[in-house]
């Protein structure tokens, strides 16, 4: 199975990338994102260590029961040839109606198919009120002139 945009990466498809990545988050279907990750892909997220499909549907099944009205945006922060580094955030409330933005960055590698094989992730979190929101599109993926996290001051 390919996955395209494929190695070795440049700016353009790195960001390409990166996008499909986001949409793919933002679509919150742990079944359909983990396809995007090699069969014995490693994770770390956060202090969890998964491996392979399985596991990764797993722990975004966990994550988005928790992780009510999850938005997502992601921004390429460097690339080599098989590897991206993505700074991200994402706001989220819980089931008190707390709202959290999360800010992390993520460190990935590609097989030749363009299958993530490797998905580091460092994570942190703070209570926001609703006012504090920046992301208000509607679920799903995030509209192409909606701000970035460059451009939101993130």
């Amino acid at each position: 199975m390919s996955r395209p945009p494929l190695p070795p990466f440049n700016a353009q498809t790195s960001a390409e990338k990166i996008r499909l990545a986001e949409d793919g988050w933002n679509g919150r279907n742990p079944q359909k994102v983990a396809q995007a990750y090699t069969e014995d892909c490693f994770w770390r997220n956060r202090a969890e260590f998964v491996q392979g499909r399985e596991e990764i549907e797993q722990l975004l099944t966990r994550k988005w029961t928790r992780e009510l009205d999850y938005r997502l945006i992601k921004e390429l922060w460097a690339f080599t040839e098989n590897r991206i580094a993505v700074r991200f955030a994402y706001e989220f409330h819980d089931d008190s109606g707390q709202w959290f933005r999360a800010y992390g960055n993520e460190n990935w590698e590609f097989d030749d198919d363009g299958l993530m094989r490797r998905r580091l992730a460092s994570i942190n979190e703070h209570p926001i009120s609703a006012e504090e929101r920046k992301f208000h599109w509607p679920l799903g993926r995030r509209p192409d002139d909606h701000p970035g996290l460059s451009e939101l001051g993130l």
